[in-house]
């Protein structure tokens, strides 16, 4: 029996870009399907689980983090900006995208734009909250110019919701979350019990 997981994360994460080309390679050794679900993580989430928007974390906190980011990026061999120009940005845009391309071509092109979107970020320096920016990552992925039209509609910004959701019912906190017949796994250095998961 193949298993499921549901990939739960903010289009803006540092985590998430650094997990997630390591996410696809666990995914494709395991045959795992999974469903790609961006969430509203620093508007509704952190608000009901104690999580802080990055400015408000103690400066020990804050220092810290950078000292991670440069650590997994260095060790994972990612490229990464520890400050780059377009950040802290809006996700919602993007996390909608995501889900209008998974909604018209399916999960395996939804993770390719989601890779796309978190390198565009942290590699790129690239503005994920411009429209243009969207456009141009859609047209470099190969994808339909109209998911950026239906990004927009009212179901895109209904599953957006329903995802986001889905995340506060099962204990989600931070991104990227994993879950795996209902057991989540929190951040990308937890990608190894992933893998583990995913081969029982």
């Amino acid at each position: 029996m193949s298993h499921s997981v549901d990939y739960y994360f903010a289009p803006q994460s540092p985590w998430a870009y650094l997990g997630h080309q390591r996410f696809q390679n666990i995914l494709q050794k395991s045959g795992a399907s999974v469903r790609v679900m961006p969430i509203d993580l620093g508007g509704k989430v952190f608000p009901i689980s104690g999580g802080l928007p990055l400015g408000q974390r103690a400066p020990q906190r804050q220092a810290y983090r950078l000292t991670e980011l440069a650590r997994f990026s260095k060790w994972l061999g990612a490229p990464l900006h520890l400050k780059p120009t377009f950040f802290p940005v809006s996700g919602d845009d993007a996390a909608k995208l995501i889900i209008a391309v998974d909604m018209a071509a399916g999960a395996n092109a939804a993770m390719a734009i989601t890779g796309a979107i978190l390198s565009a970020v942290w590699s790129q320096q690239r503005n994920i909250a411009d429209e243009k920016t969207l456009v141009e990552l859609l047209k470099e992925q190969n994808l339909p110019a109209t998911c950026l039209e239906q990004a927009y509609s009212q179901a895109a910004q209904e599953r957006y919701e329903t995802y986001t959701q889905m995340a506060i019912d099962v204990g989600v906190f931070g991104a990227p979350s994993y879950v795996v017949n209902g057991e989540i796994f929190w951040g990308q250095d937890r990608l190894d019990f992933v893998e583990r998961a995913l081969a029982t």
